[in-house]
């Protein structure tokens, strides 16, 4: 993999904010207004909410929503697709642009470039199945000869909830008992994530989405709200780290925000089981101390460190595959002068299943 060193990514990055991404208003097909989903995300003890509504950019909207003591930053991108196929795929999560893309659509490679050099594209749900039972489609990225892109989202929350719900029952369960749904990334993800980190000769980002809508479905006499947004909100999320606190000006803090998602420096976290606030993955050389996201050298040798929340299962992996593991401890530590890509994956016993819980961006040892 060829990705050029640079000094200056290292990083004390250690101000942690949470943060959910991918979701819907009234302005597409979601059931809520933008004030509604704030006030859920407020709720849910969120910092920031970026809101992408399907081939439209909605201005006006952006800034702080305050309610007592408690605030949340609401951001605004778009999801953009071919709205003139019958079944849209190639959807892009664009964020941080100036203008209207959606007219680029039929074109992804083109899409991908007409996004300015400050705006950040992530291709959603890059891996899903139809969900029969509820009407529902395949969304999945088709396109994969494009480059210049972002990230994925290695999780939507929606997404598996359609992948593992393909019998009435099971989607009556997860529908009415939503916290019995969630076990982590689809494995095809995973593996897709892993394929392309090898491949590309950039970093490839990791976020995860809600994909909230607040669906109103309706089969037969029964009536349900599948997935409220605030109980997306409470599940999977991203803990970003900048480097100082939000400051309550909310174009200072979306630069913030939007940087540390262009550098990877974030987790993905299911917040559910348990907190994920204090997990860390970082490494020391001689350059410093440096985390998720961050490029180093590795010729000097290389202290790996994860650091969890609680004790419980972590795995090391680099290039794909797992190299370290331990299944009930706070701390993983592995040293080594081998170049690759390092990430950490680490999972929680909830509700008699072993569920995925963090899964960290990578730290590129050159």
């Amino acid at each position: 993999m060829q990705i050029n060193y640079n000094p200056d990514i290292g990083s004390n990055l250690m101000e942690e904010i949470v943060v959910a991404m991918h979701m819907h208003t009234v302005y597409s097909d979601g059931n809520g207004t933008h004030a509604q989903l704030a006030e859920a995300a407020l709720k849910a003890g969120l910092d920031a909410i970026l809101i992408t509504d399907h081939n439209i950019w909605v201005q006006d909207v952006e800034g702080y929503v305050q309610k007592g003591k408690h605030r949340v930053l609401v951001l605004v991108g778009e999801e953009v697709h071919d709205q003139t196929l019958e079944v849209g795929k190639n959807h892009l999560l664009i964020l941080g642009n100036n203008r209207e893309l959606a007219r680029y659509a039929p074109n992804p490679q083109k899409l991908i470039d007409q996004a300015t050099a400050d705006a950040l594209t992530f291709i959603a749900h890059p891996i899903e199945d139809a969900l029969p039972a509820f009407g529902e489609a395949a969304y999945n990225w088709e396109d994969w000869q494009v480059s210049g892109y972002t990230g994925i989202e290695l999780w939507n929350h929606l997404s598996e909830f359609k992948s593992r719900s393909q019998s009435l029952p099971k989607a009556a369960l997860h529908a009415f008992i939503p916290r019995l749904m969630p076990l982590g990334p689809l494995e095809q993800t995973l593996k897709l994530w892993d394929e392309l980190l090898l491949k590309n000769n950039q970093p490839v980002v990791a976020i995860g989405g809600v994909d909230a809508h607040a669906l109103k479905v309706k089969q037969g006499p029964i009536r349900l709200v599948l997935y409220p947004y605030e109980q997306h909100f409470r599940a999977v999320t991203n803990h970003l780290f900048i480097p100082k606190p939000l400051s309550g000006d909310w174009m200072e803090d979306k630069r913030m925000i939007y940087a540390a998602l262009r550098q990877g420096h974030s987790f993905v976290a299911y917040d559910l089981p348990h907190s994920t606030r204090g997990f860390r993955f970082t490494v020391n050389c001689n350059e410093g101390t440096f985390l998720m996201g961050d490029r180093v050298p590795a010729d000097s040798g290389l202290t790996f460190q994860v650091r969890l929340p609680m004790r419980t299962h972590v795995r090391l992996l680099k290039d794909g595959k797992v190299i370290k593991e331990h299944w009930d401890r706070e701390v993983l530590t592995h040293i080594t002068k081998e170049p690759g890509i390092y990430r950490a994956e680490v999972y929680i016993d909830y509700l008699g299943r072993h569920r995925g819980w963090i899964f960290s961006n990578p730290i590129y040892a050159l």
